[in-house]
Parts: structure tokens; C-alpha cells; sequence
């Protein structure tokens, strides 16, 4: 199993593990031009595909970019909350999930690209825009995972970019069989 799967309920070493790597990909860029950047990334590169390179999975069991989109969407929306629920409450539980079940059970085998790459844009704005207002104290606040532990916003805005280079990758990986 890759370092990156990241099923609900692994151990903490493994939770750890899949932070670390994460983290090491966004290296020392702004975290926040990355976040910014990625839906303009998408675009370009979901539009030079062709349909069948975006619904054909990487190998058998393996998501297509069709789910990469999908996955990027539905963890913005998880973001989304995480983000409110921080600044707002007072070290508020974070609940994990599984990556693989959502896709199974919410049909990202049968969503629309377009529509998917829509939702992220629409949701990464919304995050962008409290986040470049959020005060220093702000991105200290913290927000206790249940498979990690305490994150603090400041953490999280650079998980998330992480988040986005990986699944970047990911998708140039799927495009060129």
C-alpha cells in the first residue's frame, strides 16, 4: 500500500507517514499560491485530455482522473468545513474518512468532469477567500483529527497544498499511458 493511500482509521504511524510525505512534496513553496494555483492547473490539463483519457483508470481497482477530480472536489468540501469549524470553534473534533469508500459508494465513476472540476473552484475560492483574511492568531487555532491529532490551521492550509501537488501528479501520471 503507497505511503499516499489514506483509508479512514490507519494507524498513527502510518497517519504520520502520510502527513510527512505530503508535506515534503510541497517542499518550501507558499502554500497559498499553490492552493491558488491549482484550479487554473486542472483546467489546463483536463482540457488537453481526451474523454477516454479521463475516464480510464490508471491500472484495474485504480481511480481514473474522472475520480481524481471528483476525490479533489469532495476534499475541498471536508476542507471547507474543517476551515469554518476551527476559526469558529474552540479545538472542534475533525473526523477522518475513507478516500476509497466515498469514491465507491458516492459514484465518482459515474460523475462529470466538468461539473467536479466546477465544484473544487467554486469551494477553493470560498476557502481562499477566509483564509487570506484569517488573522496570525487565526492560523494558530487549532482542530483535533481524530487520526492525527491537534492541526492547526497554518498546518492544514499546507497539507491541503500538498494535497493538491500529489493529486497534480497523480492526474499527469493517469494522462500519460
Amino acid at each position: 500500500m503507497s505511503v499516499f493511500s489514506n483509508p479512514a482509521g490507519r494507524s498513527i504511524e502510518n497517519a504520520r507517514a502520510y502527513v510527512a510525505a505530503v508535506l515534503d512534496l510541497l517542499g518550501n513553496r507558499d502554500p497559498l499560491d499553490v492552493l491558488r494555483a491549482t484550479p487554473a492547473a486542472l483546467e489546463r490539463t483536463v482540457n488537453r485530455l481526451t474523454p477516454d483519457q479521463i475516464r480510464t483508470p490508471e491500472a484495474p481497482g485504480k481511480w481514473a482522473i474522472r475520480d481524481v477530480l471528483q476525490h479533489l472536489a469532495d476534499s475541498e468540501l471536508v476542507w471547507a468545513y474543517r476551515v469554518r469549524v476551527v476559526l469558529a470553534q474552540d479545538r472542534p473534533p475533525l473526523s477522518g474518512y475513507d478516500q476509497d469508500l466515498w469514491s465507491q459508494r458516492l459514484g465518482y465513476d459515474q460523475s462529470d468532469p466538468r461539473e467536479a472540476i466546477d465544484e473544487f473552484q467554486i469551494l477553493r475560492r470560498a476557502n481562499l477567500r477566509l483564509l487570506e483574511r484569517a488573522s496570525p492568531a487565526d492560523l494558530k487555532r487549532v482542530g483535533v483529527h481524530a487520526e492525527r491529532g491537534d492541526e492547526s490551521l497554518e498546518h492544514m492550509i499546507r497539507l491541503y497544498a500538498g494535497h493538491d501537488i500529489l493529486h497534480l501528479r497523480q492526474i499527469e501520471r493517469i494522462a500519460v499511458p
